[in-house]
């Protein structure tokens, strides 16, 4: 895996709109990652359900495989057209990025994408088709550690009009906010916001048109290892923490028999923080050098549990419990080693342990990770 995706997105419902007309489709597998921004046609209800088929349609079928001209073909059958003023379903922009960084991105009448690195544009090639009667503009490039691209409905461009600006932001006003945001130090959620914000200020609080925005980052790798359990043979205690201390990124630790090895090896003390104690979960562990110390099986599982439930991230980062706290960690990592130790525990029960660790690994799989595991 050359790059991670950091993808944030904010949108605005148009004033005296219970739903958003917008729809963003964020998909992420081992192979790739898809992001969809489609604009439905009008506003409220009806624009919703007509841009939620287009984000999900075209993102279930490039992730299957699918080429973009199968894509059009299935929207244009499926859904239908304005009788009156003879106009698209919905307008839509896709990403698909590789895992190994090379991306395509394809656009159907929203306002062109903008592609940056650092705090400077990057220019697209686009070639122009049509295909069933739409004509589209497809792009192919490398997407590289420090580029960010980002997508945006008409509803963007066309914040002030009538209000603060007489014609609207424009395109142009929309590329120069963007590169001031990119001179600061922001994640991709951080963007998004500003830029809505941004937008609502432009609309006098009154959008006058459904709004989205979806940033795309990419980024290194985000890399964590963790030692569960101790190793079989006690002589390889050394060997087995070493190679925890020397992996790169985020280091973890799951269990008090594992953790008092790591902290005897390392000559430090273990402390607890009982302020992180929870009804089902132990207290975490503080050992200096790393990063979390958990208790063993119990808050696995849980972790387990939560991460199977779908628990929101950001639901996750605010709790301070060792399960929910081992759940963000591995949801926000895009490589993640497990070491495993295979002694006997005289007071649990050890395949137990080994069948939810082997289910936690399939489960970091299906959401695309890179999960490669080595046991002691």
């Amino acid at each position: 895996m050359k790059i991670s995706l950091d993808i944030g997105w904010a949108q605005l419902n148009k004033a005296g709109e219970e739903l958003c007309g917008d729809s963003i489709e964020v998909v992420r597998s081992r192979s790739s990652t898809i992001v969809v921004l489609s604009d439905g046609l009008g506003s409220g209800v009806k624009a919703n359900i007509l841009s939620s088929l287009t984000t999900k349609t075209a993102a279930t079928m490039l992730r299957m495989g699918g080429e973009i001209e199968e894509v059009i073909e299935t929207l244009v059958q499926t859904l239908p057209t304005c009788r009156v003023r003879k106009l698209a379903y919905s307008t839509f922009s896709i990403l698909q990025v590789m895992a190994g960084g090379r991306a395509y991105l394809v656009e159907y009448d929203n306002p062109r994408a903008f592609l940056g690195h650092g705090d400077r544009l990057r220019e697209i090639s686009r070639i122009r088709r049509v295909i069933n009667d739409k004509e589209i503009a497809e792009a192919f490039f490398d997407f590289r550690e420090g580029d960010w691209l980002v997508l945006i409905s008409d509803g963007v461009v066309h914040a002030g009009i009538g209000g603060v600006l007489n014609r609207g932001w424009g395109w142009e006003g929309v590329r120069n906010f963007l590169l001031e945001l990119a001179a600061k130090s922001l994640d991709a959620a951080a963007w998004a916001r500003e830029l809505i914000q941004r937008c609502h200020q432009l609309y006098a609080a009154r959008p006058g048109d459904d709004t989205s925005v979806v940033v795309v980052k990419a980024l290194a790798p985000r890399k964590v290892t963790v030692m569960i359990g101790p190793p079989m043979d006690r002589s390889a205690d050394a060997l087995v923490v070493e190679k925890l201390v020397r992996s790169p990124g985020v280091k973890v630790v799951c269990g008090g028999s594992t953790a008092s090895i790591v902290a005897r090896v390392l000559g430090r003390e273990i402390e607890v923080d009982l302020s992180t104690r929870s009804d089902r979960v132990p207290p975490v562990g503080i050992i200096t050098g790393i990063d979390l110390v958990t208790e063993g099986t119990l808050t696995v599982l849980y972790a387990l549990e939560h991460l199977r439930q779908g628990v929101p991230f950001e639901d996750l980062q605010k709790a301070r419990d060792g399960a929910s706290r081992l759940a963000a960690t591995l949801l926000g990592a895009d490589v993640i080693h497990f070491i495993v130790g295979l002694a006997v525990n005289p007071v649990g029960d050890c395949a137990y342990k080994h069948r939810t660790i082997e289910q936690l690994i399939r489960l970091l799989r299906k959401k695309g990770k890179e999960v490669t595991a080595e046991y002691h």
